[in-house]
């Protein structure tokens, strides 16, 4: 009844995702590879975490 008060997992995964994506992106832009590497490491694993669940949103 009230699901609309429910927070989304996939939602908040996927504004994490975004935002490292953008670090990534400045970093690369900087000139720093290290950390563009590192930051987009840590994006793919948090892109591990949200592919199950927009995948489950889309069969919904």
């Amino acid at each position: 009844m009230f699901g609309f008060f429910k927070s989304d997992p996939a939602k908040a995964l996927r504004k994490k995702y975004d935002a490292k994506l953008d670090q990534a992106l400045a970093a690369q832009r900087n000139g720093d590879i290290r950390a563009y590497s590192t930051l987009t490491e840590e994006a793919e694993a948090i892109w591990k975490e949200l592919e199950p669940l927009e995948n489950a949103r889309k069969e919904d």
